[in-house]
């Protein structure tokens, strides 16, 4: 059962702040350029809770101090600045539990005007507690794997603010459009009923709209709407398995069961509304239904450095077996979209070229991977051209030793041909259908094998465990 619940959220005071001034991309995708602006942009910025900027005398996380040592670092300076803001009024809480509608409107990157085929679209969904469920509860499912390290830093900044700034995207499915008709108040898209509470543009152009909803008649058909489906994470994986952790540890405290209803008598519909057993056992998310519009899912390449004696023909030579290689004079993407089947445009000092797998090839060499994995591109770059053919190993990728994750194209050329890695690899996007079929199936895709965009912003809303 996905339990849903309401909450009363800390925002933003939009007379002390502008609202463009104080937000974030996620925590994951600010570059130090990114950082540095934002910290310019106001004194209220959440980078400073969220990505705070380290200090040449920072101690370790709490847990790792000795006994009575004061520990001073991003994360107490991340909680220190959470509690100033509140005191200040500059971050106040709501009155009443909510759920918040958020819509999106954005153009799709690299879709050209000039072409006459770009794209805008509209990404709907709301804002909302969600349960934290073990994975083998099979209410949440993943779709790739994640990197440890990032883990150990959300938890230190969870404990230390006591807060979720960031929400976790979530997909589910729901053909009748339930939440959409009670939220938006319509069956189309961009024909809301009410203005939204709060609209701002982000530095991609995106426009984000936020409606506050606090009437239980309208609140509670939603979460009973919710209670059947299941959840499978788009974008959040490291800050959701953290919170999970979390959640766990304080039930073990608080001596309170982290899977039971604070009221589990309670019914729904009867005006009242259902809070999480405890603090910790929530997660601040967007839920956003897989089978309306608007969501746009965009390749991550990867671009591979550090190797020993990189040899474009031997690379080549070894990736044969599996792959046709056709020489190509750009790194234009043109011949990879067009490309049927898995494709990869493969970037070195040398030259460009177009890598076309070889079905029985690569059904061979991926005889004890399910189907449904094997016929993914990602898995195929990772299991036959990063560790079979570049001989890397699981734990380097994992522990990023030797790859980068870069959404532009254009950035992971200019890496090879600037000398700061050997090749790069540019793919095709995963599709929701692929992504769908792997995550229920209870399989996961290799890391950074999705970028949904946009991005949620961070800001929005907080969820404050104190």
């Amino acid at each position: 059962m996905a339990r849903i619940y309401p909450f009363r959220a800390l925002r933003y005071d939009t007379s002390r702040v502008r609202m463009e001034d104080v937000v974030t991309q996620p925590y994951d995708k600010i570059t130090p350029e990114m950082q540095q602006r934002y910290y310019e942009a106001s004194p209220y910025n959440l980078v400073r809770v969220i990505l705070g900027k380290h200090e040449p005398d920072d101690t370790e996380a709490e847990e790792f101090l000795p006994a009575g040592e004061e520990a001073h670092n991003v994360y107490t300076r991340a909680a220190e600045w959470l509690r100033e803001w509140r005191r200040e009024g500059i971050l106040a809480e709501e009155a009443e539990p909510a759920l918040y509608g958020y819509s999106q409107t954005y153009t799709v990157p690299h879709s050209s005007a000039a072409a006459g085929n770009q794209q805008v679209r509209e990404r709907r969904g709301f804002i909302a507690l969600g349960h934290l469920y073990e994975y083998a509860d099979k209410v949440v499912y993943r779709h790739e794997q994640t990197f440890p390290k990032y883990k150990s830093d959300r938890l230190a900044l969870f404990k230390a603010t006591r807060a979720y700034c960031e929400q976790i995207y979530m997909l589910y499915s729901d053909p009748a459009f339930t939440a959409e008709k009670l939220i938006f108040g319509t069956k189309g898209q961009g024909q809301e009923t009410r203005p939204a509470d709060l609209a701002i543009t982000d530095e991609y152009g995106v426009m984000h709209r936020v409606w506050k909803l606090t009437d239980p008649a309208l609140i509670n058909p939603i979460l009973t709407a919710m209670a059947d489906k299941k959840l499978i994470i788009a974008d959040g994986h490291h800050r959701y398995e953290t919170s999970v952790a979390y959640a766990k540890e304080r039930s073990a405290q608080l001596r309170l069961p982290l899977g039971e209803p604070r009221n589990p008598d309670e019914k729904l519909g009867t005006g009242r509304l259902p809070v999480p057993p405890f603090p910790e056992a929530a997660m601040m998310m967007t839920f956003v239904n897989m089978d309306a519009p608007g969501i746009t899912i965009l390749p991550t390449h990867r671009v591979v450095f550090g190797l020993e004696d990189f040899s474009t023909q031997k690379f080549l030579a070894s990736a044969q077996e599996f792959f046709t290689v056709t020489p190509l004079d750009s790194a234009d993407l043109g011949p990879l979209a067009e490309a049927e089947g898995t494709a990869f445009l493969v970037v070195t000092r040398d030259g460009n070229h177009l890598l076309r797998a070889r079905p029985e090839a690569v059904r061979a060499a991926l005889a004890g991977v399910p189907a449904r994995q094997a016929q993914l591109d990602v898995v195929q770059l990772h299991s036959i051209l990063l560790g079979r053919v570049l001989g890397l190993s699981q734990e380097s990728i994992t522990q990023l030793g030797n790859v980068r994750f870069l959404r532009e194209a254009a950035e992971a050329v200019e890496q090879v041909r600037a000398g700061e890695a050997d090749v790069a690899f540019l793919i095709k996007p995963v599709t929701l259908g692929q992504l769908r079929e792997v995550s229920l199936s209870g399989d996961v895709m290799p890391q950074k094998s999705t970028d949904f965009y946009p991005k949620l912003l961070s800001g929005l809303a907080i969820y404050a465990l104190d």
